[in-house]
């Protein structure tokens, strides 16, 4: 069976490499390359975000006439993901960037405007010194006393690590749970007796509701008879002994 994929190719005894005949490309040719938006960016034509980062098949070509210490510097097209407009923008080896030709704006340069003022004021600078000698001198106290307030920054952040390191975090953690335990046992300890003192008193004042209900309904109760004993007309006083009853004045006493 024969192999499914050729890796050698048959080159004749007479074979001539010199005799092939170079293509002769123009310099400007395109390539369709894969890349992705190396800045966020804005169409001009239909304002639509274009973020970084996004895909294009995109034609790249080689600028004509210009290049940075012997880098060729390339263009590439993109169109519009919206309106298809096209959009072009090429390289920046001086700057390790990309740069905006047409078709499109970059947003979100805070970066790139803060190194462009840094640049700005450091040309400045070396523009007056160049001038005025006393610039200079000036200059050079501002520098060395802010070299000065950075040491001794650098310094104290030094010995508050040094104070740092020998700080033993486990055993403070250590300390933390203990008194967290601690706490909780004791708020617990708190809740259990609250929570019997009320039962308490309300055990204190169902038996007081109990009793004064049971005092209310009780009758009262009867007093006991006395009963006469045989014996006692023993001891009683004998009676005076009754006088005779006399007829009454006016009533005549009946004949015979």
């Amino acid at each position: 069976m024969s192999e499914r994929k050729v890796l050698n190719k048959y080159y004749p005894p007479d074979f001539d490499p010199s005799k092939i005949p170079k293509l002769k490309l123009p310099k400007d040719r395109q390539y369709v390359v894969r890349l992705m938006a190396p800045f966020n960016m804005r169409c001009k034509t239909c304002g639509e975000y274009i973020y970084k980062g996004k895909k294009f098949n995109a034609r790249k070509e080689t600028v004509q006439n210009e290049v940075y210490l012997g880098l060729p510097i390339f263009r590439f097209y993109i169109k519009c993901t919206r309106c298809l407009a096209e959009i072009t923008f090429k390289t920046d080896p001086e700057n390790t960037d990309y740069t905006m030709e047409h078709g499109a704006t970059r947003n979100f340069q805070a970066e790139k405007l803060l190194e462009e003022e840094e640049k700005r004021v450091q040309k400045e600078r070396e523009d007056e010194e160049l001038n005025n000698p006393m610039k200079v001198l000036e200059n050079r106290t501002k520098d060395s006393k802010l070299e000065m307030e950075v040491l001794e920054n650098l310094q104290e952040l030094k010995e508050l690590n040094q104070r740092q390191a020998h700080v033993d975090f486990e055993a403070m953690l250590r300390q933390h749970r203990l008194s967290e335990e601690e706490r909780r046992r004791r708020q617990q300890e708190e809740d259990e007796q609250e929570t019997a003192a009320l039962l308490e008193e309300a055990r204190r004042q169902r038996l007081l509701e109990d009793s004064d209900s049971e005092d209310e309904a009780k009758p009262a109760p009867p007093r006991p008879v006395l009963r006469p004993q045989p014996t006692a007309i023993l001891h009683e006083v004998p009676r005076r002994a009754r006088r005779p009853q006399t007829p009454h004045p006016t009533r005549l006493a009946p004949p015979p």
